[in-house]
């Protein structure tokens, strides 16, 4: 937990420590109960927002995108991928997104105060086994379905969460999505709802599988999940070498 003294010290020497006018702002989907879902942090004095923060001075950009993220999920080892940078607009720090009680260290010269870039990676987590840390700095947190976000993010963090979501579609049939998503085990309905939810799309119940089949991309197994009376499908998982060579290739995964 952040003390007041350590916030008073960031607000007034945190230049010294991390790079001034780059931040860095994570956009950390999660997919559950067939919703793709996005995490929301209520930043202390401001509006909801997107998980980030600034890169230390002896940092690389994805250091620092790993070190923001296991301090927010307490998760390591997960799916992350830069995806743009955003800054045109000169004054994207909009000071009016500041609430003077709360920051009251925030003054124009500041070097929290001037044009800020910010570079955007996007994760893919299991939303069950993420704990969202709270601090000073974060006071509250949400999963939203990314089709029901409403809140007006401080910022330009609605535009950010927008190009994330278009890359993350893009990007489902060259990257490993799918298999970060899913479970090991799982069936067909299962891996066809993941693929519509995320590209919002429908798919033919019985193409879809056989394509993915006929790829060699995923494997049945000798294994059912009993799900009710009379209603045991078989269960499928991902053939690890066939699927990154699917990947490799860029162009196999065409559905």
């Amino acid at each position: 937990m952040v003390t007041v003294e350590e916030l008073q010290d960031f607000l007034r020497n945190g230049d010294k420590v991390y790079m001034p006018h780059l931040t860095i702002d994570c956009v950390i989907f999660g997919y559950e109960n067939r919703q793709l879902k996005v995490l929301l942090c209520k930043w202390i004095g401001m509006n909801w927002g997107l998980p980030g923060g600034f890169i230390k001075l002896n940092e690389t950009l994805t250091d620092a995108a790993k070190r923001i993220l296991l301090d927010r999920t307490s998760l390591d080892h997960v799916f992350l991928k830069q995806f743009y940078t955003f800054g045109d607009s000169p004054d994207r720090m909009n000071h009016s997104d500041y609430k003077p009680e709360a920051w009251s260290g925030v003054t124009a010269d500041s070097w929290l105060s001037k044009r800020t870039l910010s570079i955007g990676y996007y994760a893919l987590i299991d939303c069950s086994e993420a704990i969202i840390k709270l601090d000073w700095f974060v006071e509250d947190y949400k999963w939203v379905d990314v089709n029901e976000i409403t809140d007006n993010l401080i910022f330009d963090h609605n535009e950010i969460l927008s190009l994330a979501l278009m890359t993350l579609r893009n990007q489902i049939f060259h990257e490993p999505i799918g298999f970060e998503l899913l479970p090991e085990k799982f069936t067909l309905p299962e891996i066809q709802t993941l693929y519509e939810t995320i590209l919002d799309k429908k798919f033919d119940r019985r193409n879809f599988p056989n394509k993915l089949l006929s790829q060699k991309i995923i494997v049945k197994l000798d294994e059912k999940r009993n799900i009710g009376q009379h209603r045991a499908p078989f269960l499928y998982t991902f053939h690890k070498d066939n699927y990154q060579n699917a990947l490799n290739e860029r162009l196999s995964l065409t559905l």
